[in-house]
């Protein structure tokens, strides 16, 4: 058997300690975990960013807010965040109007569509602390497994007369190896919680700028 056989990557992986195997099954669970997380926050993201797009240009396209509301209260149409932001602050004030003062109404939307806007960030932000745990975590899984693969090697050598590289390589390189599959299970997933915070916090501050002119736009409308 050729050293390059010996230092196969799966036959450094089956040969590798039961406790190394087990830190590289663990690892490879949270990466393909934290790749469907990814996957599907980014679609997520799109789809709000595109949905936000297409109400703001209807919105401040002149479109009659009434329609709008009717539009948007249609239990059978798709609607986006800024869309359901929109609908739980007219609709509060609809309920308001004739009942309280001008103030109160402004108030009582105000706080349904910062009730609503809240809803959405929560959606927005679900599964992002997964993936920041997976970043700050599995670089520390991998070096525990490399940790051990190596004191495992180590305490092998003991019983030799004669430790030469070739004897020492082979434990070595099977626990580099729980390090490297940390670092690629942690690099995507940082690189992802990073991207992902930037576009939620520009969200964010679109949905925070419509609420603020909305309810001016309501003031003015009592």
């Amino acid at each position: 058997m050729t050293a390059a056989a010996d230092l196969s990557i799966l036959k450094l992986i089956t040969q590798a300690t039961i406790v190394v195997q087990f830190v590289m099954a663990l690892l490879l669970v949270v990466s393909l975990a934290s790749w469907t997380a990814i996957f599907s926050k980014g679609f997520a993201i799109r789809g709000a960013r595109r949905e936000t797009l297409r109400f703001e240009s209807t919105f401040w396209g002149g479109a009659d807010l009434g329609a709008l509301y009717q539009a948007a209260s249609n239990p059978r149409k798709k609607t986006g965040a800024l869309e359901r932001i929109f609908e739980a602050g007219m609709s509060e004030f609809l309920k308001l109007r004739g009942k309280g003062d001008a103030q109160a109404m402004l108030d009582g939307a105000r706080r349904a569509m910062r009730a609503a806007y809240q809803r959405e960030m929560d959606a927005l932000e679900s599964r992002l602390a997964f993936l920041a745990s997976v970043g700050s975590v599995s670089p520390y899984v991998g070096l525990f497994g490399t940790v051990w693969g190596i004191m495992h090697a180590f305490t092998g050598l003991a019983s030799l007369e004669q430790a030469t590289l070739a004897t020492v390589a082979p434990g070595i390189a099977e626990a580099l190896i729980a390090t490297a599959i940390g670092l690629f299970a942690a690099i995507p997933a940082v690189v992802a919680y990073n991207r992902f915070a930037h576009d939620i916090d520009r969200l964010a501050n679109r949905f925070e700028t419509f609420i603020e002119e909305f309810s001016n736009i309501l003031q003015r409308q009592h």
